[in-house]
Order: structure tokens, then C-alpha cells, then sequence
């Protein structure tokens, strides 16, 4: 029988600001590193026009949440196993009219979410690039944001325009970063040191180093192969960062608030939605 669970489910959402800072590799690879904890983790690829989770897991989808809008079928059937027991909810790809959903659509998103609540611990959302209301709507709606950074001026200076979006108008005071494709360790505290010194200047905001991931030939291989570092290489550099990483997310405390987090987390998006 399957086993149900009345538990507050943990959101997690991983941004970045830009896109190629690898944030669909840091979902992926959390995701995988947490189920090997014996966490359920469901992953939403939340890219709504131009998904991606499917291509780097070479996962071949037969309904996406496109479907589910549609009324084509129920949440429970887009559901795709990943590797290791990830469940993945695919995204539609190239398909425009994903990316401006009205606040119809997204109630629909909402009930089919909670058709899934019951078989899942950890719920993680891969953003699209960009601080677009969509972008920013998902962010607002989960327990904790991940800004995924590297080390480069543009990815962070993309990274602080989020953060001041989410700090200003969305009031959010606490944020989480990774930093990734680093050198080491150190050079990952510089990189967050870096984002920290802009962000206390100027925003009101307490910015918390979840971890780094370590730059790795053995992910870009993965990638190829569409799998995950995780994987296809568990010993490699990245995929002992990532189980770090998953330690480090697993000992974040979940809000115990009765809403049902998961109803909170999309009724969120669509109350932001009737504001626009």
C-alpha cells in the first residue's frame, strides 16, 4: 500500500537570475542526492515554455503540465520516474502560450499539485532564467529560495537584481545560495562573499551559504550522456558536493503551519497572478 503522509511537504525553489549558472544541474542532482536519503522528492520542472529536466535526464515524457491545463489527463499521469526514484513533472518545450498562464490555468495547476501531496516529502522547483512574474510568482510561493551564482560578474550582478526584486516587492528577508562550476571550497565562500557584500549594502536581507559545487568534467560528460553526475558518477567531485548539499537542505527546518504547504505553494502563484 502506499504509504501517505500528512507532514508538511518542503518546497524548495532553485533560481538563478541568468541562465547557463547550471541550475537545472543543481535541482537535478539535489533531487537524486535527497532521494538517496530516502527522502520522496518530487521535481517540477518549472521552465514552462522551454523545459529541460527531461532532455538532461534523457527522460521521454508522454504528458506534460501543458496536458494537465488542457484537461488531457491528471497530474498523476504526467509524472515521470526519473533515475533513483525522482519523480519528475515535465514542462512543455517551445510552446509560448505556457509562459503567460492566467490565473484560470494556475488554479487548475493548484488541484492537480494536490492530487501528488500525499506520496511526496520534498517538492523541487527548477525555475526558468530570468525575473520574469512567472519566475518570481513560483519563488515567492516556496518555503526557500536557492540562488544557484558562479563566479562571474554577469551571473553575479543577475543574481543581486533578483534578490532585490524578492526583497523589495515580494518581501522576502531570507535567501539561500550555492555557489557552482567553483574551484574549491574557498572559492566558493568568495563567490557568496562577493553577492553578500553587494546585497548588505543596499537590501535588507540575510543571504545564508547553503554549499558549493565544485567545477567538474565528470558533469559536463553526464550532461552529454544526458544523466546525472549523480548517476552515472557517483564518486566524482560534483556528486560528493551535491550529497553535502542534500545533508545541508535536509536539516532546514519545514514551517509546520497546517495550510498543507503544497495547496499554499500554488494558490500563491495564483493569487499573484489575479493581482497582474
Amino acid at each position: 500500500m502506499e504509504q501517505v503522509s500528512t507532514k508538511p511537504i518542503q518546497v524548495v525553489a532553485i533560481t538563478g537570475g541568468k541562465g547557463g549558472v547550471g541550475k537545472t544541474n543543481v535541482s537535478v542532482n539535489l533531487g537524486l542526492a535527497l532521494t538517496q536519503m530516502e527522502r520522496r522528492v518530487t521535481l517540477l520542472d518549472a521552465d514552462l515554455g522551454l523545459a529541460n529536466v527531461d532532455v538532461l535526464l534523457g527522460l521521454k515524457p508522454r504528458h506534460t503540465l501543458k496536458d494537465v491545463l488542457d484537461a488531457n489527463c491528471s497530474m498523476r499521469e504526467v509524472l515521470v520516474n526519473g533515475p533513483m526514484d525522482l519523480k519528475v513533472v515535465p514542462a512543455a518545450s517551445g510552446l509560448q502560450e505556457m509562459v503567460k498562464l492566467g490565473p484560470r490555468e494556475h488554479a487548475g495547476l493548484i488541484n492537480a499539485f494536490s492530487e501528488i501531496a500525499h506520496n511526496m516529502d520534498v517538492l523541487i522547483i527548477d525555475t526558468a532564467a530570468g525575473i520574469s512574474d512567472e519566475v518570481v510568482s513560483f519563488l515567492c510561493a516556496a518555503q526557500e529560495v536557492v540562488v544557484v551564482v558562479c563566479n562571474e560578474p554577469t551571473s553575479i550582478t543577475d543574481a543581486y537584481a533578483l534578490i532585490k526584486i524578492l526583497n523589495q516587492q515580494y518581501d522576502l528577508h531570507k535567501l539561500r545560495v550555492v555557489s557552482n562550476m567553483v574551484r574549491d571550497e574557498e572559492d566558493g565562500i568568495a563567490v557568496f562573499n562577493k553577492l553578500q557584500n553587494v546585497t548588505e549594502r543596499f537590501l535588507d536581507v540575510a543571504l545564508l551559504h547553503a554549499g558549493s559545487i565544485p567545477h567538474d568534467d565528470q558533469l559536463r560528460r553526464a550532461v552529454q550522456k544526458q544523466r546525472a553526475v549523480l548517476d552515472l558518477y557517483p564518486a566524482s567531485k560534483s556528486a560528493q558536493a551535491f550529497r553535502k548539499l542534500a545533508q545541508e537542505v535536509d536539516s532546514w527546518p519545514i514551517p509546520t503551519t497546517p495550510t498543507g504547504h503544497l495547496e499554499f505553494f500554488v494558490e500563491r502563484l495564483v493569487s499573484d497572478h489575479a493581482l497582474h
